[in-house]
């Protein structure tokens, strides 16, 4: 059975640090791509971050230079680590899975609700 579990979501004041994690089970998780994604209300979904297999990351414009994805294979845990924290920044928080070779995220956790208060 196929589970990713969220974890760590919170409040914080502006300024503020949070760190998301996220522990897989299921699959090979050494052979997917996993991501960080938010949805706010009224706002499209907005991929946070990407971690390839080996490490490589990529992240959106919103959260780059605050914002560090990481994974661990060994233990099939995906985390992002939150500074500088914004108000903006206040919404759910999905990891997902997708298979290398796929454009489609196969997987998906339940969310995490990230508040960031002024």
């Amino acid at each position: 059975q196929v589970q990713l579990v969220e974890s760590g979501g919170g409040a914080a004041q502006a300024g503020g640090s949070l760190r998301l994690s996220c522990t897989a089970s299921g699959f090979t998780y050494s052979l997917y791509i996993m991501s960080w994604f938010r949805l706010a209300p009224g706002k499209e979904r907005e991929v946070v971050a990407t971690i390839d297999r080996d490490g490589t990351t990529t992240y959106a414009d919103s959260v780059k230079g605050r914002f560090t994805a990481s994974r661990d294979n060994t233990k099939n845990t995906l985390s992002l680590q939150m500074n500088s924290l914004k108000p903006e920044d206040t919404t759910m928080y999905y990891c997902a899975a997708r298979y290398y070779t796929e454009h489609q995220y196969n997987w998906w956790g339940q969310g995490t609700q990230v508040t960031v208060s002024s």
